[in-house]
């Protein structure tokens, strides 16, 4: 059954978008698609669902087989929503209000209501495709098998986290997940602190022999981040796909679409004019938008012009690193306290914004164009944000399930990693100078 949803039109599409977007600008293999990382969690998500059969049939439990059957199906289709550029173009939806720029919506239709939905209800009936769909919705695991599919150590991340790191090259961000699987269990864990335990859930857990390994996972998860998927020129050509596509929207909503060098019918076009058609959303892919660029270059408007030829010659605006000034500015001292820590995260994340909206107001007014970017990525969501145990990456200690920020110091005291900076085009020295300025006298407030 699930082959044949492979074979269907909405999933082949994935074929044409890449999993990491614009990153090939910095790491030229990383041209891996969506569709080669939807099999791969399908793949990795399988082997976890034998192994917890193995490990339920061992303890003399049933393995659920239609729970099973549910979840490795959500894994399979779990990013067929994705729209061309992936997060880059749910920016741009999220700017416009737009629900089916989201991957997630789109994700639920297609189960619910297109091809993909008929290939399930042939087999498992009417109401299988809406399941799935619900395990891919809730965001969250409702039982231990659908914590194969979303969790913080699911089939999802055990895929791209070994994909990207192999395609990009990046070397620090290994994981040994063939030690974790050997050394991946079942449990029912308490759900409550100690004698006061209000119930229990049967979830995965990891033995005290991969410990070490399970916190580098988690490090080397958060590692790609800054390495890869925040890299100052990835995220300056998302900045310039966004505005691209902005400015056409504007245009063509406001009559001019002409003036994008776009014909009428191009999906683009077609989208912005039915951003509630889910055969709009499915014209779209990146292989229609970069054969777009040629066009868009000769565009009668000039921003759209102008940005076309950026990406079409990877001639990126120039990155001002806001946030790397205050850390220089504001030194950590020796032996630091995490509370002091905290406070100095705090103290400079207030003077970047501070001076993001500053240099915001001032650019507007004097029609400059710029981009900025901020952005911030946890090392490890702690029990307390997750409210589930599902969630958590769990070690047994003894007798006993203990999550991991609860006994890995370095997990633990792991801080948020945050970004902001300012992209200015090479040339634009006002723009510049102006920034400068702001920065600058943001800094005296410091002496």
């Amino acid at each position: 059954m699930l082959w044949r949803v492979i074979q269907t039109p909405p999933f082949q599409r994935l074929r044409r978008i890449r999993q990491l977007g614009f990153s090939e600008y910095v790491f030229p293999g990383a041209t891996h698609t969506r569709f080669a990382h939807s099999v791969g969690v399908f793949h990795v998500a399988r082997q976890l669902m034998r192994l917890i059969g193995r490990h339920v049939g061992a303890s003399g439990r049933q393995y659920k087989e239609h729970q099973a059957q549910v979840a490795l199906a959500a894994a399979l289709v779990h990013d067929v929503g994705h729209g061309m550029f992936s997060h880059a173009f749910e920016k741009v939806g999220k700017t416009l209000n737009l629900p089916l720029a989201h991957h997630e919506i789109v994700s639920e239709r297609l189960i619910r209501e297109s091809e993909i939905a008929k290939e399930f209800e042939r087999e498992f009936g009417v109401g299988f495709a809406d399941q799935v769909a619900n395990v891919i919705s809730a965001g969250k695991p409702g039982n231990l098998y659908d914590a194969v599919v979303s969790s913080q150590f699911d089939a999802d991340r055990l895929d791209y986290m070994r994909r990207d790191r192999m395609m990009t090259g990046v070397e620090s961000s290994g994981i040994d997940a063939t030690w974790l699987s050997a050394n991946l269990e079942v449990a029912s864990v308490p759900t409550g602190a100690d004698d006061e335990a209000a119930g229990s859930v049967e979830t995965l857990i990891l033995g005290p022999k991969s410990f070490y390994a399970a916190e580098n996972y988690v490090l080397s998860l958060f590692q790609l981040y800054p390495n890869v998927y925040f890299h100052k020129a990835t995220k300056a050509a998302e900045r310039v796909f966004s505005a691209l596509i902005l400015r056409v929207a504007h245009l063509v909503r406001n009559g001019d679409g002409d003036k994008t060098g776009l014909t009428a019918q191009h999906p683009i076009r077609r989208f912005v004019m039915e951003p509630d058609s889910l055969t709009s959303v499915l014209a779209l892919d990146d292989t229609v938008f970069w054969g777009a660029l040629p066009t868009m270059i000769d565009a009668e408007d000039a921003a759209i012009a102008d940005y076309a030829n950026r990406l079409w010659r990877r001639h990126l605006p120039k990155c001002i690193d806001v946030r790397q000034r205050f850390e220089e500015k504001i030194p950590l001292a020796p032996n630091a306290s995490r509370e002091e820590r905290a406070e100095r995260a705090a103290k400079i994340q207030l003077h970047c914004n501070n001076v993001v909206s500053s240099f915001d107001e001032t650019s507007t007014s004097k029609m400059i164009t710029t981009f900025i970017d901020q952005d911030r990525r946890t090392p490890y969501k702690k029990f307390q944000e997750s409210q589930t145990l599902l969630n958590q990456i769990l070690i047994r200690s003894g007798p006993k399930y203990v999550d991991m920020a609860a006994i890995s110091p370095v997990v633990a005291s792991a801080e948020t990693f945050e970004v902001c900076r300012v992209y200015i085009t090479d040339g634009d020295t006002e723009a510049r100078s102006m920034l400068e300025n702001i920065i600058g006298t943001e800094c005296l407030a410091l002496e």
